[in-house]
């Protein structure tokens, strides 16, 4: 190929964004992205690292191509200010979700001598994942952009953790595998456009019959008080949708006051919704769609007794005592 062809294929590839630099966990979603959305684009994907989300969210907007973003992790939930950017961005919304498996390796500089570590580095989620080893090696936790940037700068006194391509990547030797505090931690990220772009990529498979979805949805009730909330629960449990995720984040700097978002089995065209909606809006409450994507196929597993935290209270037939509610046990955990 010339170089005209090549960078004509370069100008026609989509530009898919992502949190760098190379070897993030966001790196591994924007590829696993480019290859469940090549049907999208026949020209493919060119992968491009910035420095922030906030730039990822602005070069969305101005229609520069599309971003990848953390969304939500499997041990220490949402990613907070990923979904807060989202919730006041003007033109952006998600149109897919792709999942990464999440595993940290522990690496020194090369050269460094690990046992003279003092400092623990990578992004806020990896530290918060990667507790018990931080512990065991007595390190003071030091948050960095990325984990593929803790790596990439890691100081001859720092431990940084990262995906196990950081190792082939960057000026650092392994010292341990697999260190995170669970096994089986996963990543889920949104593939984010425009908000009418996103809305006709969606038109192709929402005409596909028996295809399902997920949307998530914001909601700030305009009146406070009691029985505000419970109120806008009813009408999506009228409605008769299956919620699968609810959270609160404040308004900031309004005490008292604050934004829902919630995960639904359902897409907003559905007229189940469509009506939720419409009876939402003409109540007078706020209302935004975040994101729209195929439903993923989602095990329902119980919660067996060895996984509940300590403490709390638990009845069942074995353990169920007729003057249960006198016992000291209850009146402890349930403070009553």
């Amino acid at each position: 190929m010339t170089r005209n062809k090549e960078a004509q294929a370069a100008m026609s590839a989509r530009k898919l964004f992502y949190l760098g630099p190379q070897g993030t966990f966001t790196h591994q979603a924007a590829v696993n992205a480019s290859q469940e959305l090549a049907h999208l684009e026949p020209e493919g994907f060119e992968l491009m690292a910035l420095d922030d989300v906030p730039q990822i969210l602005e070069a969305v907007q101005q229609g520069e191509g599309w971003g990848v973003v953390a969304w939500e992790n499997n041990v220490e939930g949402f990613v907070v200010p990923n979904l807060d950017a989202l919730i006041d961005a003007k033109d952006l919304a998600g149109f897919a979700r792709v999942g990464v498996d999440v595993t940290f390796d522990a690496y020194v500089r090369s050269g460094s001598d690990p046992k003279k570590a003092t400092v623990a580095t990578a992004h806020s989620h990896g530290l918060a994942q990667c507790k018990r080893f931080i512990a065991e090696h007595r390190l003071q936790p030091v948050p960095a952009p990325s984990n593929a940037a803790a790596c990439r700068d890691i100081k001859a006194n720092e431990i940084a953790f990262g995906p196990s391509v950081c190792g082939e990547l960057y000026n650092v030797t392994r010292i341990g595998t697999a260190v995170q505090d669970y096994q089986g931690a996963q990543t889920d990220f949104l593939v984010l456009a425009p908000r009418g772009e996103a809305g006709k990529l969606l038109e192709q498979p929402r005409s596909q019959a028996g295809m399902e979805y997920e949307s998530v949805l914001t909601l700030i009730p305009l009146v406070t008080g009691p029985g505000v909330l419970a109120n806008l629960l009813d009408v999506f449990r009228d409605a008769g949708l299956n919620m699968t995720s609810f959270i609160s984040r404040p308004i900031k700097g309004r005490t008292g006051t604050y934004s829902f978002i919630a995960t639904f089995d359902a897409a907003p065209w559905e007229q189940r919704f469509h009506d939720a909606l419409v009876e939402i809006a003409e109540h007078g409450d706020w209302a935004k769609t975040l994101a729209v994507y195929p439903r993923r196929e989602r095990p329902n597993p119980p919660v067996t007794s060895w996984m509940l935290p300590q403490g709390g209270v638990r009845l069942d037939e074995q353990h169920l005592l007729n003057d249960w509610q006198d016992s000291e046990t209850a009146k402890k955990e349930l403070m009553w």
